[in-house]
């Protein structure tokens, strides 16, 4: 679980989970610091790390080198109703061809995109 609570800046928030943290923020130009992560940064963020995490575990699990393998990951709100996560997986030039295929449906398949891609529900209490 992640708690989050308010600091002394307008709008910037601590966050942490018992034994990490960090800070989010809005940007400047809507009131905030702009010294913390916006929220929908941090969704992206999630995205990307589960993303690459997931890359390296099938890559250790079948001895391939993962060496400058990326993910990047920009959530697009063009369509408030259907906002849509845009991935660029990057692949260093001497990547095999063969593998990319893969690597790309293996980075589909890490447990935030399947989070995400189920649809969510929320519940406040």
């Amino acid at each position: 679980m992640v708690r989050a609570e308010n600091l002394a800046n307008p709008y910037q928030v601590a966050f942490q989970n018992g034994t990490q943290s960090g800070v989010a923020d809005t940007a400047a130009g809507k009131g905030g610091s702009g010294q913390g992560f916006r929220p929908h940064e941090l969704l992206e963020a999630a995205l990307a790390s589960c993303m690459v995490m997931t890359l390296r575990m099938y890559a250790e699990r079948h001895a391939i080198d993962y060496t400058g393998i990326g993910v990047a990951v920009r959530l697009d709100r063009t369509d408030p109703e259907h906002p849509v996560f845009e991935s660029a997986v990057s692949f260093p030039a001497d990547f095999p061809a063969d593998r990319r295929g893969r690597m790309l449906q293996v980075a589909e398949r890490c447990p935030v995109h399947r989070t995400l891609a189920a649809g969510l529900g929320f519940r406040t209490v």
